[in-house]
């Protein structure tokens, strides 16, 4: 059974940083691209960071240089590093592939405050 569970989202002022994880069980995840999405309220769920069984990384252009995307193949974890972050940054984050086909978590919550 496919399981995703994030975690690691707070509260932080503007500026600061935060690691979010996210545990997956029920895939062959060495082998999966995985993904961080985020949703805030009233807008639809995005596309922030992928990485594919290798390591290989892509951001949106929101996120490039601040946010950092890395996993534990021995762990079956995947990781997202935010730094410098910023109030538009405050939403549900989740994980998922890159194509967000399996059945989503609930997700860690972000808020960054100005």
């Amino acid at each position: 059974q496919v399981h995703l569970v994030e975690s690691g989202g707070g509260l932080v002022q503007a500026g600061g940083s935060l690691r979010l994880s996210c545990a997956a069980s029920g895939i062959l995840f060495r082998f999966t691209q995985m993904a961080w999405y985020r949703q805030s309220p009233g807008k639809q769920r995005e596309l922030v960071a992928i990485i594919t069984g290798g390591g290989s990384t892509n951001y949106a252009d929101s996120v490039q240089g601040r946010f950092t995307i890395s996993r534990d193949n021995t762990k079956n974890t995947v990781y997202l590093q935010m730094n410098s972050l910023k109030p538009e940054d405050t939403a549900v984050y989740y994980c998922n592939t890159n194509t967000g086909r399996l059945l989503w978590g609930q997700g860690t919550q972000v808020t960054v405050t100005s």
